[in-house]
């Protein structure tokens, strides 16, 4: 879950690390996005989750 006035930002910030992760909106009125990557960036959209995480409300499920 994440705000939902951020889900934009949050996507243009995944694209521009290429290759790492696709966001995918799933329910925009509550902030419900998925995060696709592959395995072995796992640890790169972690870390850039947790940037995230520092400005604005960003929660893995």
């Amino acid at each position: 879950m994440v705000d939902k006035t951020k889900i934009g930002f949050i996507r243009f910030i995944f694209e521009a690390y290429e290759g790492i992760a696709v966001v995918t909106t799933l329910e925009p009125g509550i902030g419900h996005i998925r995060l696709t990557m592959p395995p072995d960036r796992q640890d790169e959209v972690n870390m850039v989750a947790q940037a995230l995480k520092k400005d604005f409300y960003f929660e893995p499920r």
